[in-house]
């Protein structure tokens, strides 16, 4: 049986702004986004989040659920040495570690390079490292499988460690709320309640066939997740071919403006995501659905390779410009890089910070 831990760092942006300067430490801050209203937020503090300012969230309503905000200029230059000092606490353990982004990884300590055995004894001398060497908090899930571990080290942040073990699987993954599943979005959540599942129980009553049928090809993947199968294994060494994200509105949108912001944060999530597999792509691909479930791409191929923030929001915007709506309404965007140079990409990412501007910050 496998032995799985999933390491995620806690509010890690804010975490390190309020370690290097004391005088934000124990206030709401926003990393990104701007007092003005412009731009996104990346992530924010855990003072912030107790007003519900959230990543990935406009700056503008930031803003007006908290009006104290401290807005804090990003260094993903620091954050990425951050990063890189925890993988090499990760690699005393074990080779065989998963990055899923800056801040958390999966490591399969099944069999340990100190012989230490307890994964979850592994796991605590992790938090200890992480805390004593850069002065920072991660929590921890661990358990049979990825799947679970990573729903474990969300179940008591910040600063957690949760251990699920094969005979509590079951019950635990019965008794958790359906929003609460890794994979299951406020939208997936909703149309869920709408059918009576509010808990992982009430989901394992469905059949896989009446899932696939409700939910399409995650149906099958939510069959599964219930019942904590999960045979994925941790793989150190994925070479993706493409990097996507996109989001499912929780109503339809029809308004332009609203739909280029929610195409900034999409290009702000993609190119983090860039930045984490230090890679860069020739080819942009808008994805649109529409309310009626019609689905349209819209690519572009250029000579020079894409990374920043900024060149993924200019050409992204302008392939929206392309798309004919016909009065239509949209309930999903996505965004795809592709055509990846060769060899990794370590060059500068120039414009990787060009989304922020100096003078809209406070002076601390």
């Amino acid at each position: 049986m496998r032995k799985i831990i999933h390491i995620d760092m806690d509010s890690f942006y804010a975490s390190v702004e309020q370690r290097d300067f004391p005088e934000l430490r124990g206030k709401a801050i926003a990393v990104g986004g701007s007092p003005d209203g412009r731009g996104v937020v990346a992530t924010s503090s855990y003072e912030a989040r107790k007003f519900g300012v959230k990543s990935a969230m406009s700056s503008r309503q930031a803003l007006q659920l908290c009006p104290d905000i401290i807005f804090v200029f990003p260094r993903f230059d620091v954050y990425k040495e951050v990063s890189i000092r925890i993988r090499e606490i990760f690699r005393r353990y074990t080779d065989l570690i998963e990055p899923l982004s800056l801040d958390e990884a999966y490591l399969d300590v099944t069999e340990d390079k100190k012989g230490i055995g307890s994964a979850i004894d592994i796991a605590k001398e992790i938090k200890a490292a992480i805390k004593g060497e850069l002065n920072l908090t991660a929590s921890a899930g661990v358990s049979v499988n990825k799947f679970i571990a990573k729903i474990a080290s969300d179940y008591n942040k910040p600063d957690g460690l949760t251990f699920i073990g094969p005979s509590k699987v079951v019950k635990f993954l019965e008794s958790l709320p359906i929003e609460r599943f890794f994979g299951v979005g406020k939208v997936t959540a909703e149309k869920m309640k709408g059918k009576g599942i509010h808990c992982g129980l009430d989901l394992k009553m469905f059949s896989e066939a009446q899932l696939i049928k409700d939910f399409g090809k995650s149906g099958s993947f939510f069959y599964n997740m219930v019942r904590g199968n999960d045979e994925r294994p941790v793989r150190p060494n994925r070479v993706a071919k493409s990097i996507s994200v996109e989001d499912t509105f929780e109503r339809d949108i029809f308004d332009l403006d609203q739909m280029k912001e929610e195409l900034d944060l999409l290009c702000l999530k993609l190119s983090n995501r860039i930045d984490l597999k230090s890679v860069a792509g020739r080819t942009l691909t808008l994805k649109v659905k529409f309310a009626d479930f019609t689905l349209l791409t819209r690519s572009y191929t250029g000579v020079h390779f894409l990374s920043s923030y900024q060149q993924l929001k200019e050409e992204a915007g302008l392939l929206l410009d392309k798309v004919d709506f016909e009065d239509r309404k949209v309930r999903l965007l996505g965004v795809t890089i592709s055509n990846f140079f060769e060899h990794e990409f370590d060059g500068p990412r120039n414009g990787q910070l060009s989304l922020f501007d100096d003078s809209n910050y406070r002076t601390l």
